[in-house]
């Protein structure tokens, strides 16, 4: 073979090897500038117990560094408050009807759209860490290590890619170990990561972490003002369910008292989460809660009296599993920090949804009412968005996704049905921003009994609609905030319940809710 001959093949070769070279460079480049994404979630963190949200009855020194170091939202909502659901919209931008997880009931279809797969395919290293909750193994994922179901608070199993095993400790600690560890061990230097960190905690059973198990002891709560809530103005669906503090908090489960008295006054069996302790947890458990339980025993409470206790030992062991969150956010904080990650990442701090603490004599999510309808929702994000802000403007969890696929320059599928926040986070929201949410709860008979209903929110009035029972409640919430003065049937508020009908069925119409859920009977 000639010299001449050879020459064409080895220059391609040569240029090949320069544009993959190139290739590189360009992509190195391009990954460098776009910002990872940390979302950390955690279940049922209602917005009124974090400190910047106004909390009468806890502080959160390090979600609050969050706020003052970005975007504190006033007004996010949730579509559907249940856990599943939610952790479905938030993956697929779309409402439940269509992504087919409207109760928690349901199996979430792994095989659609969903925003990891989308930054996946753009270039993102993506991992889930913590509470999955959707009954499917997780997909769009480099990397993932969930609980299984709802999980447990001490010694959880956890399924790393499939393969189960139990960790010794308290999961809110796991949980951050092993996002951590991602961060540390795991991570492609050379891709920004989309990191989903999602808690167990404060879900029920609100099992306090070993630092905490005594904090709050020597502090009595504030009632909320509507804990001896009479529903006076409302229908079948605020007095029949079954989520009161006085009647439907259970004695070992919720309230700690145990074990439960047996046959014949002996001890009864230890309920399955006392189980879960090993003999030095129960050690500590013992000597933080035997005392107190002896102290209730003696006291012999009644009526409005032991609702009160009821709702100490409920909030109280529900803010000692919120402190162990907040420490979980400083530490992972104090990560980015060191790793000179910080100026480079979106941190996003939310809940699944709200939750009743207290209010209207509740504990427990589900109905449109503002405290398990309304979400935390903090950003920060260095440079990009003017610390210490408050953003007024009405959002969804449907928002979500797109505003993941937004920040990293990933173009917004045209199905999905929520919008961008980058406007709202930049201060300059556009003039056609949604004045109404809408809303729609599906698990009925289910447990706590809260009734199917949809409805729609404006920065004012409420309108909520229960279907199966062909019931309307109507909420000014500037003049009535707690929600306990139903004026649907009031002549006064007439016009408003006009409006407020129109821009329920257009909404509806608009989210193309035909009252079928994708991929389920009935």
């Amino acid at each position: 073979m000639s010299r001449l001959s050879i020459c064409p093949f080895a220059l391609f070769l040569v240029l090949s090897f320069s544009v993959v070279l190139a290739y590189g460079e360009t992509a190195k480049k391009e990954n460098a500038s776009r910002p990872n994404i940390l979302f950390i979630m955690s279940d049922d963190h209602a917005s009124h117990a974090i400190g910047c949200y106004g909390s009468r009855i806890n502080q959160t020194p390090n979600i609050d560094r969050l706020a003052d170091g970005g975007v504190r939202f006033a007004n996010c909502f949730c579509t559907n408050s249940i856990c599943g659901p939610s952790r479905a919209v938030i993956l697929t931008g779309k409402y439940s009807h269509l992504n087919g997880f409207a109760t928690n009931r349901h199996k979430f279809n792994g095989a659609q759209q969903t925003v990891p797969k989308l930054l996946k395919k753009a270039g993102y290293q993506t991992a889930m860490v913590g509470k999955w909750h959707l009954k499917t193994s997780p997909t769009g994922f480099d990397y993932w290590n969930v609980l299984p179901g709802q999980g447990q608070y001490y010694n959880p199993k956890l399924i790393e890619m499939g393969k189960a095993s139990v960790h010794e400790g308290y999961v809110t600690d796991i949980i951050t170990d092993i996002a951590i560890d991602f961060l540390d061990n795991r991570r492609d230097a050379d891709k920004p990561f989309f990191l989903m960190c999602h808690h167990k905690a404060p879900h029920r059973g609100w099992m306090p972490g070993p630092k905490y198990l005594t904090k709050y002891d020597d502090v009595t709560m504030p009632e909320p003002p509507t804990l001896f809530d009479d529903y006076a103005t409302r229908g079948t669906a605020a007095k029949k369910q079954e989520m009161t503090i006085e009647r439907h908090l259970k004695r070992a489960y919720d309230l700690k008292l145990d074990p439960l008295p047996g046959k014949d006054g002996k001890p009864g069996k230890l309920t399955w989460n006392m189980k879960r302790l090993t003999p030095r947890q129960r050690k500590a458990w013992d000597a933080a809660y035997g005392p107190k339980n002896k102290a209730f025993e003696e006291a012999k409470l009644e009526g409005k009296d032991l609702l009160r206790w009821k709702y100490q030992r409920y909030i109280k062991d529900y803010l000692r599993c919120i402190a162990s969150v907040d420490d979980s956010v400083g530490r992972i904080l104090d990560y980015l920090d060191e790793k000179g990650l910080s100026e480079n990442t979106i941190v996003i701090y939310t809940s699944d949804q709200g939750f009743y603490l207290g209010d209207h004599g509740w504990f427990d999510k589900r109905f449109m009412y503002e405290e398990s309808y309304r979400m935390p929702l903090l950003v920060r994000w260095p440079g990009a968005v003017k610390p210490g802000t408050v953003a007024d403007e009405l959002v969804l969890n449907l928002d979500f996704a797109e505003t993941f696929l937004a920040a990293a320059g990933v173009v917004i599928p045209g199905d999905m049905q929520g919008r961008s926040l980058l406007p709202v986070l930049a201060g300059d929201p556009p003039s056609d921003w949604r004045k109404a949410t809408y809303y729609r709860y599906y698990e009925y008979p289910a447990v706590h009994m809260a009734h199917k209903h949809y409805g729609v929110r404006t920065d004012r009035y409420k309108l909520i609609y229960f279907h199966d029972l062909g019931e309307w409640e109507l909420y000014d919430l500037e003049k009535d905030p707690h929600e306990v003065d139903n004026v649907y049937g009031n002549p006064a508020y007439a016009e408003q319940v006009k409006e407020l009908k129109a821009t329920l069925a257009r909404l509806k119409k608009q989210y193309k809710d035909n009252d079928k859920v994708v991929g389920q009977k009935g």
